[in-house]
C-alpha cells in the first residue's frame, strides 16, 4: 500500500526528477492531454481528474508524513491533478496547450492570495489545494482569452 502511495505522489517517479519535478509533471500532463485525452468528452476528463484528486490527497498526505516534510518536492500529483484541471475544454493546439502550461506554472509558482493561504490546510488537502486554485485561476484566464479571441 505504501508502495502505491509513493508511485502515486510522485506520478511514477517523475517527482525524482532532478530539475523542477512539478514543472516536469506538468509538461507531461500536457503531453498525456495532447495524446490522449483531448479526444474523450469532457465529463470523462473531469470524472478522471476527480478520482485522481482523491488519490491525490491520500497519497500525498501518506507520502509527505513518510518524509516528515510538510509538502516535498518529489510528490507531484498536485501538478498532475492542477495541470489536467488547467486543460479542461482547452483545445488541444500547442498554442492553447502552451498557455494553458503557462499559466499554470506562473500561478502555482508565484501563488498569489488566495492560493497561498490554501497551503495551510492539513495534510494532502494543503499539498493539492494550492495547485488547484492556481489551475482553476489559469482556466478562467485562458477559457476567457479563448472565448474573446
Amino acid at each position: 500500500m505504501k508502495f502505491m502511495g509513493r508511485v502515486i505522489a510522485t506520478f511514477f517517479g517523475l517527482g525524482f526528477f532532478p530539475l523542477a519535478p512539478g514543472t516536469a509533471a506538468s509538461f507531461a500532463v500536457v503531453l498525456l492531454y495532447k495524446f490522449l485525452l483531448a479526444p474523450l468528452p469532457w465529463p470523462y476528463i473531469l470524472v478522471f481528474l476527480f478520482l485522481l484528486c482523491i488519490l491525490g490527497v491520500v497519497s500525498s498526505a501518506s507520502y509527505s508524513s513518510e518524509l516528515g516534510e510538510k509538502d516535498p518536492r518529489r510528490i507531484v500529483i498536485d501538478e498532475v491533478c492542477g495541470q489536467l484541471l488547467a486543460l479542461i475544454l482547452v483545445p488541444p493546439t500547442w498554442f492553447a496547450l502552451g498557455l494553458s502550461f503557462v499559466l499554470f506554472r506562473f500561478f502555482d509558482i508565484v501563488k498569489p492570495w488566495p492560493i497561498t493561504k490554501s497551503e495551510k490546510l492539513p495534510g494532502g488537502w494543503g499539498i493539492m489545494a494550492d495547485d488547484l486554485i492556481s489551475a482553476a485561476i489559469s482556466l478562467i484566464i485562458l477559457q476567457g482569452y479563448l472565448y474573446l479571441k
